[in-house]
């Protein structure tokens, strides 16, 4: 019986099948460290919480031909300056508030979710809500009774589910705090409110 070419023996796929594996661990490995020091808050792409203490506006980068977020001027959210481990505390409520409500049975937050309902990732600078000087309040408003208020052109309307103010305010911090992350575009063809003066 004749031997066959190395490359067709048992022993040589096995050792292959070895490396690979190994080396696709430490690839996986580096670029979950890599990941996480882009995801975090605080990072390049993603503010700290304290950003909610500014003014958040969008504008077109030509280099990337995306929008990205350009934090502005102090804006402190319902006039109030939060240190930063205060308002990590309430942007924390906010989204632990949006995971228990399962809003994302209905609306998309940065990808997640369903598209029965309007995404959420740039809400906070959403024409709908006006202008600046009323956006928060109409926002607590309609996350606490959105019974009586259209969504969209779709004619779909928000249950009520019995959010406190407490909560509302702090799902508004998390909406601004999302709004400046820098989510390379998504979602495309947004338009944000003016905000000018």
């Amino acid at each position: 019986m004749t031997a066959g070419p190395w490359w067709a023996s048992e022993s040589f796929w096995r050792k292959t099948a070895i490396w690979v594996t190994g080396v696709s661990l430490i690839v996986l490995v580096v670029l979950t460290f890599d990941t996480l020091s882009q995801i975090t808050a605080g990072s390049k792409r993603v503010a700290a919480y304290s950003v909610i203490n500014y003014r958040i506006d969008y504008k077109f980068d030509d280099k990337r031909h995306v929008q990205v977020p350009v934090i502005g001027a102090k804006e402190p959210l319902f006039g109030r300056e939060l240190s930063e481990p205060d308002a990590e505390a309430l942007v924390a409520k906010g989204k632990m508030t949006l995971q228990a409500k399962n809003c994302i049975n209905c609306h998309t937050v940065l990808g997640n979710g369903a598209y029965y309902a309007p995404d959420l990732t740039k809400s906070w600078i959403d024409p709908y809500w006006g202008t600046r000087d009323v956006r928060e309040q109409q926002m607590v408003d309609f996350i606490k009774d959105p019974t009586d208020k259209l969504h969209n052109s779709l004619g779909r309307r928000m249950p009520r589910l019995g959010v406190t103010d407490e909560e509302a305010r702090a799902v508004v911090a998390f909406l601004k705090w999302m709004s400046a992350i820098d989510t390379n575009g998504f979602p495309y063809n947004f338009k944000p409110m003016q905000q000018e003066n």
